[in-house]
C-alpha cells in the first residue's frame, strides 16, 4: 500500500478527534443560533446578514474566523469596513484539499480553481488534464507549499486545511489573498462532512443549488438510516489494516463508526468515545475482532488485491473469521475517487454497507443497487 496515502488517511482519522467549534476551548461566536442555516456540521455556521451572509469557521482548534459574503452587485454595509468581506461569486481560488476542489467540479465551477496541492495523488482525469494544460497550477505539498507559485496566481481566496502542525499565516501576508480555513475532516457526522459543500456554494454564488443538493443527500441518507433502525440481528465489523504493527482503528464516535451503525452493523469499538482513531497493536486487534463478520479495508495497491496477497503480507490476517469467510469489504482508492467524492456522497457510502450487511432491505430506488466504493473481495 502507498505509505503516503496510508499515513494521510491515518492522520485524518487521528486529527478528527481534536476539536469542533462547539468545544468550550473555542472562542466561537455569539450570534443567535436559531438563525444558523447549517444543520449537521459543527465546525462552521452560516447566518443571514443584511442582504448577504455571515460565515463563521473553526480555525486552529482554539479560535474561529468570520467572513461576510455579498453578491458583487450589493453595497457593503459601513459597519463591515474592518471585517473580511468576500464578493461573490469569487473569480479565482486555490484549493489545498481535494474535498474542496471536488465541489467546484461538481458545480461546473472548476474554472475558478487556479491552484491545488499534490496533484500527483489524484486520479481525477479532468484535474490531471487541467494541470497538464497549465490551467491549474500544482503549488506544492501540504507541508511545503510553494509561496512563489501562489503569489504568481494572485487568487482571490485560498482554502486551506488547518492542521495543528501547519501554519499558513505567512501566505496571507505574502500574497494578500483571503485565507479561509476548511476543517471539514473534523466532522464526525457523515452529513456534517457533506454539508461543507454549502461553503463552496456560497463562494460561487450558488447557495440555492447547493442547499438543494445537500437536502437531497440528507433525505436519502435519513431514509436509508430509517430502514435499519429496528434491526436486532446486526453483523459485527472492524476496520482497516495495520501500519508498522500499529492498527489505527476508527473511534466509536467517528465518522465511519456512525456509518456502520446507520447501516445496521455492530462496530467492534462502538463503546469507545473517540471521534478520531485509536492506536492499537495488531495482536490486541486480533483478540477483539477475530470473530467479527466483516472487515472494511481501504487500500491503494497497484497490483491485484487478493486474500493470498494479504496472507503473504501478514499471516495474522488469515486468523480473522472475516478473512476465512471471504467477507472483506474493500475500496481501492486508485480505482475510484474515494477521498475526493465520498465525503459528498454519504448516502452512497451508507448504501454500499447496507448492500453488504442487509441487502434484502434495499428497495425502491436502491433495489438494483451496485456498490460504488466498497466491494466484497471474492478471490
Amino acid at each position: 500500500m502507498n505509505k503516503f496515502l496510508f499515513f494521510l488517511f491515518s492522520t485524518l482519522c487521528i486529527l478528527s478527534s481534536c476539536s469542533d467549534i462547539n468545544n468550550n476551548n473555542v472562542n466561537y461566536d455569539n450570534t443567535n443560533d436559531s438563525l444558523n442555516l447549517v444543520r449537521y456540521a459543527r465546525n462552521f455556521k452560516i447566518y443571514p446578514y443584511d442582504s448577504g451572509y455571515k460565515l463563521v469557521i473553526a480555525n486552529n482548534f482554539s479560535s474561529s474566523k468570520e467572513f461576510f459574503l455579498f453578491n458583487d452587485s450589493v453595497e457593503i454595509p459601513e459597519e463591515l469596513t474592518e471585517k473580511q468581506v468576500i464578493k461573490t461569486p469569487i473569480n479565482s481560488a486555490i484549493a489545498f484539499s481535494s474535498t474542496q476542489w471536488s465541489v467546484f467540479q461538481k458545480l461546473n465551477e472548476l474554472d475558478r480553481v487556479k491552484g491545488i496541492l499534490e496533484s500527483n495523488y489524484t486520479k481525477n482525469e479532468e484535474i490531471l488534464s487541467l494541470v497538464s494544460e497549465g490551467k491549474i497550477l500544482d503549488v506544492g505539498m501540504s507541508t511545503n507549499v510553494n509561496a512563489e507559485k501562489i503569489i504568481h496566481l494572485n487568487a482571490d481566496l485560498i482554502l486551506y486545511t488547518p492542521y495543528p502542525s501547519t501554519d499558513y499565516s505567512n501566505l496571507e501576508e505574502l500574497c494578500g489573498a483571503t485565507m479561509m480555513p476548511f476543517p471539514d475532516y473534523l466532522e464526525s457526522h457523515p452529513l456534517g462532512r457533506a454539508e461543507w459543500l454549502k461553503v463552496v456554494g456560497l463562494l460561487c454564488g450558488r447557495e440555492k443549488e447547493t442547499n438543494q443538493w445537500f437536502d437531497s443527500i440528507a433525505s436519502r441518507y435519513e431514509t436509508l438510516k430509517e430502514i435499519t433502525s429496528e434491526l436486532r440481528d446486526k453483523p459485527s465489523v472492524f476496520s482497516d489494516l495495520p501500519f508498522e504493527n500499529q492498527w489505527y482503528v476508527p473511534g466509536g464516535h467517528s465518522y465511519i463508526a456512525k456509518i456502520f451503525n446507520d447501516a445496521g452493523a455492530d462496530y467492534i469499538w462502538k463503546d469507545n468515545e473517540s471521534t478520531g482513531s485509536l492506536h492499537i497493536d495488531a495482536e490486541s486487534v486480533l483478540l477483539k475482532a477475530k470473530n467479527a463478520d466483516y472487515w472494511r479495508v481501504i487500500n491503494s495497491y497497484d497490483e491485484p488485491f487478493t486474500y493470498d496477497k494479504l496472507e503473504r503480507e501478514n499471516e495474522l490476517y488469515s486468523l480473522f473469521d472475516a478473512f476465512k469467510e471471504r467477507n472483506l469489504l474493500v475500496c481501492n482508492v486508485r480505482e475510484c475517487g474515494y477521498f475526493e467524492q465520498s465525503q459528498y456522497e454519504p448516502d452512497i457510502l451508507l448504501a454500499d454497507f447496507i448492500y453488504h450487511f442487509h441487502p434484502e432491505l434495499l428497495e425502491n430506488e436502491w433495489e438494483n443497487y451496485t456498490p460504488k466504493y466498497f466491494k466484497r473481495l471474492v478471490k
